[in-house]
């Protein structure tokens, strides 16, 4: 009986993790038990980051507003309350890009909100 190898298959497996591992340092990128690792590792580090981006561009927002809120007299945890009482529903990303594009804009809503 003739020995089966599965040359097509298993060639296609092993050239689709040597592009994923394209740029690795050294035998990382090279030697398929290695690169093996290598992407497993990088697969997980990639999804983690993924996870981590969502919760520290909301911190980046935080900061942005309340830098901003600073300036114009009242503290982000004031604001944000005002905003819940007035009913203006403008999220964190937006309310960070207006306090850095639009300064004015925001002085004013947080004067609405000091009212509220």
């Amino acid at each position: 009986m003739s020995r089966v190898t599965c040359a097509v298959p298993s060639r296609k497996r092993r050239k689709r993790v040597l592009e994923q591992a394209k740029g690795f340092y050294g035998c990382s990128s090279k030697n398929i038990r290695t690169v093996y690792d290598a992407v497993d590792k990088a697969m997980r580090h990639a999804f983690v980051g993924r996870k981590q981006k969502k919760r520290q561009y909301r911190r980046l927002w935080t900061v942005r507003i309340n830098a901003a809120c600073r300036i114009n007299g009242t503290t982000y945890s004031k604001f944000i309350n005002g905003l819940k009482k007035a009913q203006v529903e403008l999220n964190r990303k937006v309310l960070a890009d207006l306090a850095v594009t639009e300064p004015q804009e925001f002085k004013a809503l947080v004067e609405k909100v000091t009212q509220a």
